[in-house]
């Protein structure tokens, strides 16, 4: 007997699957890195930790969404 196997669709929405937000996350974190070494603005530098701690929990959070 052979079984067939049914995949099973994501009943989300395709913009809150795990492929963009984690790119999203990725851009933020990136972004707040970019914001810790830029030697222009105080203000920037200031928020720069919040920014990159900001996208590493999205990060995380993002990583239990369905695919």
């Amino acid at each position: 007997m052979s079984r067939s196997v049914v995949s099973k669709r994501s009943s989300w929405p395709r913009w809150a699957r795990r492929g963009l937000m984690e790119n999203i996350a990725t851009a933020i974190i990136a972004i707040g890195f970019l914001m810790l070494f830029q030697p222009f603005a105080l203000s920037l530098y200031t928020y720069s930790f919040i920014t990159m701690l900001a996208g590493t929990v999205m990060f995380i959070i993002v990583s239990k969404f369905p695919e």
